[in-house]
C-alpha cells in the first residue's frame, strides 16, 4: 500500500519530506505486516527489537493479570506508534500485549537504526531522534492523564474525569470516544455493569447524553432545595 501520506502525519517523521521518508524506510529495515481482528501483535513477556507504526486499523495496548482480567492502557490509531520503549530497552520483556482491534496493517521499524548512525550517515538521524523523544514525552503525559482518571475514588468520578478530558481534547461538548462499553470499562479499570449503571445515572441526572460512543456533556448546576 502507499503509506507515505500516513507516515507524514506521524510524529516520528515530523518535518521530513515525503521523498526523504521513502529513502529512510530501507535504512530503518521497514517491514509491513497485516493482522486480523483480535490477533495478538506483541505478546506479554516476549522481547522485541522493532516498534510498530499503525498504517490502518487500530491497536490496543493491554495488560492481563494472573486471573485474565484485562486493562486497556492505550488506543493506537493510524500514524501512531507502539512498542518503542521496549524496543529501545536491552532485551526487556514486554509487560503488556499489543492486540489488533480490527483488521490492521502495521509498519515495523528497527528502533536501534534510529539511535545509531547508518553506513551512509543519513542526515535525518538527528531529526528522527528528536521526534522519537517527543513521542516518549507525549506518551508520558498521556499515561499521567490516565493515572489521574483511574485513581479517582468512584466509577462516576472516573467517568467524569475521562469524559471531561476527551471533551477538552476535542474542543467541543459533543465528541466521540475510541472505545465501546467493554473497552471503556477495561480502560478505566471498572466493572462494565457498574459503569453502565453509572452512565445511565449521569444521563438521568442531566450531566450528559450519549449514544454508542458519542457523548454530549452538559453544564450542571446544583440548586438549593
Amino acid at each position: 500500500m502507499n503509506y507515505i501520506s500516513i507516515l507524514k502525519k506521524s510524529q516520528l517523521f515530523f518535518g521530513i519530506e515525503a521523498n526523504e521518508i521513502q529513502s529512510m524506510l530501507g535504512c530503518l529495515s521497514a517491514v509491513e505486516k497485516k493482522y486480523d481482528k483480535n490477533e495478538v501483535i506483541f505478546h506479554q513477556g516476549e522481547t522485541v527489537d522493532y516498534m510498530g507504526l499503525v498504517l490502518s486499523g487500530c491497536v490496543h495496548i493491554v495488560k492481563d493479570d494472573f486471573w485474565g482480567n484485562r486493562t486497556i492502557l492505550s488506543d493506537i490509531t493510524p500514524s501512531q506508534m507502539f512498542g518503542e520503549s521496549f524496543a529501545c530497552a536491552d532485551k526487556q520483556g514486554l509487560t503488556v500485549s499489543a492486540l489488533a482491534v480490527e483488521a490492521t496493517t502495521v509498519l515495523f521499524l528497527d528502533v536501534k537504526r534510529i539511535l545509531t548512525t547508518c553506513p551512509s550517515a543519513c542526515s535525518f538521524h538527528t531529526r528522527l531522534i528528536r521526534n522519537l523523544l517527543s513521542v516518549f514525552a507525549e506518551k508520558n503525559l498521556m499515561l499521567t492523564g490516565k493515572i489521574e482518571h483511574i485513581t479517582k475514588r468512584t466509577t462516576r468520578e472516573k467517568l467524569l474525569s475521562y469524559l471531561s478530558a476527551e471533551s477538552i481534547k476535542a474542543g467541543s461538548a459533543t465528541f466521540q470516544i475510541p472505545f465501546n462499553r467493554q473497552q471503556l470499562a477495561e480502560y478505566l479499570a471498572v466493572e462494565r455493569s457498574a459503569m453502565s449503571l453509572e452512565l445511565s445515572k449521569l444521563q438521568k441526572d442531566d450531566f450528559l447524553t450519549y449514544h454508542k460512543n458519542e457523548f454530549h456533556l452538559k453544564e450542571h448546576f446544583t440548586h438549593e432545595a
